[in-house]
């Protein structure tokens, strides 16, 4: 499973990151978590609000601050 956070580098993005990470930490799924923060690349996923959520390619969640057990919810 890969999982991207995309964001502009804010905090409230990075919050999203560690939150991400986390929750996979600790639902013992095996995934790749990523931080991305060029704009280009975000914009592949047509995401206009951040922090965003892609699991395996796919947008999950955008322009909100997920907290980590909801983030489990999305990676089951």
């Amino acid at each position: 499973m890969n999982i991207k956070v995309l964001g502009s580098g804010c905090k409230t993005c990075h919050t999203q990151y560690e939150y991400v990470k986390k929750a996979v930490n600790e639902s013992g799924v095996n995934a790749e978590v990523e931080y991305i923060t060029d704009m280009e690349k975000v914009m592949t996923f047509g995401v206009m609000s951040m922090p965003a959520i892609v699991i395996d390619e796919k947008v999950v969640s955008s322009g909100k601050l997920i907290k980590p057990k909801d983030v489990a919810k999305l990676i089951k």
